[in-house]
């Protein structure tokens, strides 16, 4: 039996070989343009017709007549979603698709830790593997603009060049999988309110110094094989099919040889689809959410009215070959790439990566001591015979709602289950209030007698504890930290702020954990002593907290966001409502000057700035130093200086570097981050810390010569703990 089997496995072989040799877009010896070309001669028109859209919810179909695949997608960004049916949301009932949930992106970005982003990206890239995924419809690298948008959870935070800095390896490590990364949402994506018809309006130098960075490194340096369109209109093109950004942009300037994929729902024509640099359409006629399409997937912009314009010449042949030899390419590079690995999904690995980045993205805020009583964390067991748990969020499943990133997942150690492994019975829990089930479209109201019931017996438990960790902040419900709706207010919801207020007037020993994707407005910061910015922390975030809090791991995330002391002192806010959330139209009036741009320049105080975290032990920096005071744009400059843990404990710190150019020809912000470095330093130890400045970091994109501009002067040196605590400075002329 095992003689034929062999005989029967060496004869397919064979085949299949000599099979390659007639077919060579099965030759995985040929250049990819090879056999791209080669399997385009061989389709009929209506083949690469039916290549550009979708065949259900999440795939395309292949070539089957020439044996080429279809391709499935899944939904990102922090972790694998679970199987759907064919055509609805609904999910499809499977037993053996529970994930791992990474931590949200604003916790990746909060690590500053770009190790850990090829970490996640390794990880979410094998678990897509795994489920036979060929396209991750992540990362997302949506600027923060406004603390109002429900999907900020889902991206890197307000600076272009740390955005940029961090999807890279995120990108990379994916498509070692064979998986692509689709990139979204290009571009411009700010807001969720009218998000699907809204038309912004911006300078080109808004566009290019601040929402297009972290999309340029994506392709040009990350490779990305695919990118998704966004739902808004940019200077009134839908950016799905914008002849602006996906033409002129993406494909001709950055030279793309990847996929555009359509937002699901995000296309509205089939000519400018045709025309306009679209590839993949999916989704039409929804919402990309939760409404059902009354039409089949044939009637789709670029189905069978778009064959219909290709047969009758009102559009050209040669769009829908572009747009199938790039599907094509990314077929052979995904679900028929046979060197692939197999990947692996749910392990306690990826846990531990999940873990891992989770402990490296929490962000102490605020940890003050007294005179007469050190700070409350790191959490002393000893000290206390009962530490009282308040807040929904201790025990709230924070990866159901939210909108695409809606997860199914394997374990959940919440922070209550974590609080408890790590302090056992000391630790005594009350709900204090309560938010209701995530819907996506309403919001679940509660009745007023079970809020007051509830905060009432919180009350009355923490007169009698000797130590309050309240965990709250925002949810995935309708309004909060979700696809589908901006929220509503910047401040705290379901009554939290008058909750905390009443808490740490019966008991001063407070710890606050906010879990949250965006800044919110804090009335009780000044009372309440320990603040702690724990973000949406996926699978393991119960262990992740419960290790910071008790000091086995030394806090080192920074916030890749400012925070406002109230909603009119940002930028998006701070003019009328055609700025944010604007009716038909939103204008970026901003320009360039989001977030700590915004508040540098204005002379705003914040909250907590960005780029802000603490940490259990102190560090000391030492004079910067350049290795030349004059360069030309030709050449690098090299800037140096030594940071010493001078605490007793081991910690990271992460170094930032800002430039300000002293007098230039175009306004420019009062800095911008333009480097930074995370190091690990044992308690007294010194390291010296290098950065590289070339002209990229020196210039500015000038919208009249349509180019970008290092422009000859004196530049300014700021390496500092944050955004407003510069700890060393340094000046060089550029010739």
């Amino acid at each position: 039996m095992k003689k034929i089997f062999l005989i029967l496995t060496v004869a397919l072989l064979y085949a299949a070989n000599g099979y390659a040799q007639t077919l060579p877009y099965l030759n995985e010896k040929l250049t990819l343009d090879e056999r791209v070309k080669d399997a385009l001669s061989r389709m009929t028109l209506e083949e690469k017709v039916a290549l550009c859209h979708a065949q259900s919810k999440f795939s395309i179909p292949g070539v089957p007549r020439l044996g080429i695949r279809e391709l499935w997608m899944s939904d990102g960004p922090h972790g694998v979603h679970e199987e759907q049916l064919w055509n609805a949301w609904d999910g499809a009932g499977w037993t053996n698709d529970s994930c791992t949930a990474f931590p949200a992106l604003t916790c990746l970005a909060a690590s500053w830790n770009k190790e850990l982003s090829a970490s996640y990206g390794r990880a979410i890239g094998e678990e897509a593997r795994f489920r036979n995924k060929d396209v991750l419809l992540a990362p997302g690298v949506n600027i923060y603009r406004t603390p109002l948008n429900g999907r900020n959870f889902e991206y890197l935070g307000e600076d272009p060049f740390l955005a940029s800095q961090m999807v890279v390896p995120y990108i990379i490590e994916v498509q070692k999988n064979g998986v692509a990364a689709c990139v979204k949402h290009f571009a411009v994506n700010n807001q969720e309110t009218n998000r699907l018809q809204v038309n912004v309006t911006l300078s080109d130098r808004a566009l290019h110094e601040i929402y297009l960075p972290a999309f340029k490194a994506a392709v040009q340096q990350g490779g990305s094989w695919s990118i998704m369109g966004a739902y808004n209109k940019v200077r009134g093109e839908h950016a799905c099919h914008s002849d602006l950004l996906l033409n002129k942009i993406l494909k001709k300037d950055w030279a793309f040889d990847g996929v555009v994929v359509s937002d699901w729902g995000g296309v509205h024509n089939t000519k400018e689809a045709a025309l306009n640099g679209l590839d993949i359409e999916m989704g039409s006629y929804t919402n990309g959410l939760t409404t059902e399409s009354k039409f089949t997937y044939n009637d789709y912009f670029l189905a069978d009215p778009y064959l219909k314009m290709l047969k009758d010449g009102t559009v050209p042949m040669s769009t829908v070959d572009d747009k199938a030899s790039r599907i094509l390419k990314l077929i052979f590079r995904t679900s028929m790439n046979r060197n692939r690995p197999w990947g692996s999904f749910a392990n306690e690995e990826h846990h531990n990566v999940a873990r891992t980045i989770a402990e490296d993205g929490i962000v102490l805020l605020k940890n003050d001591a007294t005179p007469k009583k050190k700070a409350l964390l790191p959490l002393d067991a000893a000290q206390y015979k009962k530490i009282l748990v308040v807040g929904e969020n201790a025990t709230k499943n924070l990866m159901d709602g939210g909108g695409s990133s809606t997860l199914k997942v394997k374990q959940n150690s919440t922070p209550l289950a974590g609080l408890q492994l790590m302090y056992g019975d000391k630790i005594v829990y009350t709900k204090g209030y309560e938010s209701g089930r995530p819907f996506y479209d309403r919001i679940d109201e509660i009745p007023q007698t079970k809020l007051d019931s509830l905060r009432k017996e919180a009350i009355r438990q923490a007169k009698t504890a000797d130590i309050v960790i309240f965990v709250g902040g925002l949810n995935k419900n309708f309004q909060q930290d979700s696809e589908g709706g901006d929220r509503a207010s910047y401040e705290l919801p379901f009554g939290q702020n008058e909750l905390i207020n009443e808490l740490v007037a019966v008991n001063p020993n407070l710890v606050l954990v906010l879990v949250s994707g965006n800044a919110v407005a804090m009335p009780w910061v000044k009372k309440v002593p320990t603040i702690v910015q724990a973000w949406f922390l996926g699978s393991e975030a119960g262990n992740a907290l419960a290790n910071v809090m008790s000091g086995k791991v030394n806090p080192s995330g920074k916030l890749p966001f400012s925070f406002p002391i109230k909603l009119e002192d940002c930028g998006a806010h701070a003019f009328d409502k055609t700025v944010f959330p604007g009716d038909a139209n939103v204008e970026y009036k901003e320009d360039i000057l989001v977030g700590y741009r915004w508040y540098d320049t204005k002379n705003i105080p914040v909250l907590f700035p960005f780029g802000h975290g603490l940490s259990y032990t102190n560090f000391k920096y030492g004079k910067a130093t350049v290795s030349a005071k004059t360069i030309t744009n030709t050449e690098t400059l090299q800037v140096s200086l030594s940071v010493k843990n001078t605490g007793k404990n081991a910690g990271k710190e992460i170094v930032q570097l800002y430039i300000r150019d002293e007098k230039s020809a175009l306004p420019r912000p009062i800095k911008e981050l333009k480097g930074f470095e995370k190091i690990h330093l044992n308690a007294g130890e010194e390291k010296t810390v290098h950065f590289t400045i070339d002209k990229t970091a020196l210039s500015y994109y000038d919208d009249a010569k349509k180019e970008w501009i290092a422009e000859p002067g004196k530049f300014d040196v700021l390496i500092g703990a944050s955004a407003t605590d510069i700890r060393a400075t340094a000046s060089f002329i550029l010739k």
